[in-house]
């Protein structure tokens, strides 16, 4: 039976830690990670009647995508909605896990299933993160080229959107004069040697540089391996906030509204003056998403879909974008199906235990 441990790593597969916002409270919120987990019961948002159902259903472990403890937490004495839902999961021993902002982050995630949804074709990110690269640099005698090279590939070096086993090799000579109590490789103790060999470098994302640098020491024959990382301030290729796609055949206005009612179940979408011509090209964020409204603009897309939008926030875009409000559930509802798809297919080698959607509705906001 796995441990919650288990299904963190699975989950952590699909969207790295490491993307999430600084502002952000995604991973393991409630619980202990060794754990065994009978079930898990996958939901928008964690309130005291999903942790009732969790109970109801022999799961003891809830992926939401929204963490429910957000906010630094002093007490708990049962005095508001969140207190007593981390209190009711403490006294069930059900864990709580977030996948949040990571999720919004990663190219296959929160915006490429709006995407979907919407048939938008050609997708890519809105806004690209910054920061998330580095480059592992290393020496490597000819006849040990493909070992290391191979090893540094196996643990995530080279791999970035659509290519993997990306890499650069140059060729040179090293010089070094072994030390007594050294073990070198080639050549003897207090003699220089020159030996000719490949520097081999490699992106990664930043993540993976102690797993890629493990690896690449590992399968090096020196005893003392010459190395630099190098953090890159390049845009990622796919991981960022937002995206874009296209439609082969554009969309009149109504008919679009329409599309967004249909498939995010949306009762209505607030929206600025409809563009004057017909729609084909789409930019759209998960959640919150007036901040990527300049990028949007700047993209050329006919129409901005987000949610959470102030009334101020609405002025100022005249002939310039279309902003389309569906809200904020709306929006991401279809991500808890998402993810119970997901690890379903990821669970393989643990298959003891269930992987349930909730039935609870968790929008807090009603339409008449």
């Amino acid at each position: 039976m796995p441990r919650i441990s288990d299904i963190a790593t699975l989950l952590e597969a699909i969207a790295p830690p490491a993307l999430q916002e600084d502002y952000d409270n995604s991973g393991l919120l409630v619980g202990e990670p060794e754990t065994e987990v009978s079930g898990v019961l996958v939901s928008l948002d964690v309130t005291e009647a999903v942790v009732a159902e969790a109970l109801d259903k022999g799961c003891n472990l809830i992926v939401s995508h929204h963490p429910l403890i957000f906010r630094p937490m002093k007490r708990l004495t049962g005095r508001n909605e969140v207190e007593r839902t981390v209190m009711a999961a403490l006294r069930a021993g059900i864990g709580l896990y977030a996948i949040h902002t990571n999720l919004d982050n990663v190219a296959h995630g929160v915006n490429a299933m709006m995407a979907e949804k919407l048939g938008l074709d050609d997708f890519a990110t809105l806004r690209p993160a910054k920061s998330t690269l580095s480059k592992v640099l290393t020496f490597v005698p000819h006849d040990h080229l493909d070992a290391v090279r191979e090893a540094m590939f196996a643990a995530g070096a080279g791999s970035l959107g659509d290519y993997d086993e990306c890499g650069f090799v140059t060729q040179g000579q090293g010089t070094f004069r072994a030390q007594p109590g050294s073990d070198p490789h080639v050549g003897s103790v207090g003699q220089r040697e020159g030996v000719e060999e490949a520097r081999l470098e490699v992106v990664v994302e930043r993540w993976n540089v102690g797993r890629v640098v493990a690896a690449m020491l590992d399968a090096h024959p020196y005893d003392l391996v010459a190395h630099d990382v190098v953090h890159l301030e390049n845009d990622h290729p796919t991981a960022g906030s937002g995206g874009i796609g296209s439609y082969d055949v554009p969309l009149d206005w109504a008919a679009f509204v329409d599309r967004l009612k249909t498939v995010f179940g949306a009762p209505m979408v607030r929206h600025t003056a409809p563009p004057e011509g017909p729609i084909a090209n789409v930019a759209l964020c998960g959640g919150t998403g007036s901040f990527l409204l300049p990028d949007a603009i700047r993209s050329g897309a006919d129409v901005f879909l987000s949610s959470d939008f102030k009334y101020h926030e609405f002025f100022g875009t005249e002939g310039q974008i279309t902003i389309a409000d569906i809200g904020h559930a709306e929006a991401e509802g279809g991500i808890s199906q998402w993810l119970v798809d997901q690890l379903s297919v990821l669970k393989v080698g643990f298959p003891n235990f269930a992987v349930l959607l909730s039935e609870v509705r968790t929008n807090p906001i009603h339409v008449s």
